[in-house]
């Protein structure tokens, strides 16, 4: 049975969404990773608690105080509609800023333990040859962390991709706007469109399984294991 337009969009919206959170999550998670990886005190281990709280943290409960953040008006809310003339709550913008805040630490867990890894030897080297922070990082820290950049981003894509209770909670279930496809499957499954429903799963199972596969595949030569 072809995929029904409703499908499509939600398929399209899911992709969008994972790859515009795994794109800022990698901005924002690589400088924060490498500041959590050579800091060490009371700071560096409050930051690291709220960056894991993820994972913890039940989904509803982060999209509940992200929904009352994003209300019309609080000072985001208000700046947002200055800014975009509509609101932020029940938007694709608040998707993706929810899935940043949710996936975040399946980002920069993996790439601070990749940092924390690197010979402070290499570092001390390049620094005597001249190179400043940002060339060591980059011709030292960089080459020797590529498979664990690879990791954080799939695992970052994977787990946006995977998401219900956050994106139920600030993006509700609007066709072609926030409907991805974990909100859909859980609408054919309360309609009781079962044949729908098994569609949407079986494919993300699919998707699910190759794509950790690929990883442990990847990973197999230097394990890490998400830290809490």
């Amino acid at each position: 049975m072809p995929l029904s337009t409703a499908e499509l969009d939600a398929i399209y919206l899911t992709i969008a969404l994972a790859t515009s959170t795994t794109v800022i999550l990698l901005i924002v998670g690589t400088p924060l990773a490498w500041w959590l990886a050579r800091r060490q005190g009371s700071l560096s281990a409050m930051i690291e608690a709220l960056v894991a709280m993820p994972l913890i943290l039940p989904p509803t409960v982060l999209g509940f105080y992200l929904l009352i953040l994003f209300a019309p008006d609080t000072a985001l809310g208000t700046f947002w509609h200055w800014l975009t003339g509509s609101q932020l709550a029940f938007s694709f913008s608040a998707l993706v800023i929810g899935s940043v805040v949710y996936s975040l630490p399946f980002v920069v867990q993996p790439l601070q333990a990749a940092f924390q890894r690197v010979p402070q030897g290499m570092l001390q080297a390049a620094a005597t040859l001249g190179a400043s922070p940002s060339d060591q990082f980059r011709s030292v820290v960089v080459p020797l962390s590529r498979r664990s950049f690879v990791i954080a981003a799939s695992l970052g894509f994977a787990h946006t991709v995977g998401e219900f209770g956050v994106v139920l909670m600030i993006g509700g279930n609007i066709p072609g706007e926030t409907q991805v496809l974990s909100i859909a499957l859980y609408d054919y499954v309360e309609s009781l469109q079962f044949a729908e429903a098994h569609r949407l799963a079986g494919g993300l199972v699919a998707f699910s399984a190759v794509l950790l596969f690929c990883i442990y595949r990847l990973d197999r030569p230097a394990s890490w294991r998400l830290r809490t």
